[in-house]
């Protein structure tokens, strides 16, 4: 298993912890290149996450000012509806965070393809952040989650996007959602100079104990375990996700 490994008792716990990292982050991303340059994950852990940073977010509006706020991945529905990451994301700290409204940069546009949303995408990202030496984009931090079959973001099992070494972000149709959706891909991911994974609840422990039990240089079993950021990894996890774990902490 690669990265430092985090366990709380619970949930709440865990977003203190990872609100006073992200803190640390942006104070140091802002100190060192003027800006603090974060993707969002999506789903119920983030969520709530979300809304507790967002009681803390008045507090730092220096800070706010110079953060810029990006997608690890995103449903291809318009910015309105149910399932967007980006309406969670402004429901839950978009409107209540002082960001500039030039700072949010949503994934996915509705009137346009899927290949020119990626396109222009790509093409932000390559703009706005620092480049590597291999002239992929370096977030600050990268948030992920992981869900039940191992995916992080929206790289799924089996799905081509899991190869994807040339573009940072990229389009999959999803077969058992039937749906498409845009992600980062694990280039850009691997990237980053912090990578956060958050994980919660004990539907994730058997998974994830297969995971941190898994040989250094075993074939990957789920998508998440391709997440080998150049920066640092950590996973954030509450209790009952980490109960099967033999880990020190």
């Amino acid at each position: 298993m690669n990265g430092n490994a985090h366990i709380f008792e619970n949930s709440d716990a865990l977003y203190t912890a990872l609100e006073k990292q992200w803190q640390l982050i942006a104070h140091a991303a802002i100190a060192d290149h003027g800006a603090f340059h974060v993707a969002l994950a999506g789903g119920s852990t983030p969520r709530h996450f979300y809304q507790k940073l967002a009681q803390q977010a008045a507090i730092d509006e220096s800070c706010w000012h110079k953060t810029h706020i990006y997608f690890g991945d995103e449903r291809c529905v318009p910015q309105d509806h149910p399932d967007s990451n980006y309406r969670m994301a402004k429901e839950t700290l978009l409107s209540v965070a002082p960001l500039l409204p030039e700072h949010v940069h949503a994934m996915f546009a509705e009137g346009l393809s899927v290949e020119k949303n990626v396109a222009e995408y790509e093409a932000l990202l390559h703009d706005t952040l620092p480049l590597n030496a291999g002239k992929y984009p370096v977030f600050d931090l990268v948030l992920l989650g992981m869900g039940e079959d191992g995916h992080t973001a929206s790289l799924f099992p089996d799905t081509e996007i899991l190869h994807e070494t040339a573009k940072p972000v990229s389009a999959q149709f999803v077969q058992k959602l039937k749906a498409w959706r845009m992600s980062l891909t694990f280039p850009a991911i691997n990237a980053a100079n912090h990578v956060a994974i958050l994980v919660a609840g004990d539907a994730k422990a058997k998974i994830l104990a297969d995971i941190f039990s898994a040989e250094k240089n075993a074939v990957a079993r789920y998508p998440i375990q391709q997440v080998n950021p150049n920066g640092q990894l950590d996973w954030y996890l509450d209790a009952a996700a980490a109960h099967l774990l033999n880990v020190q902490h």
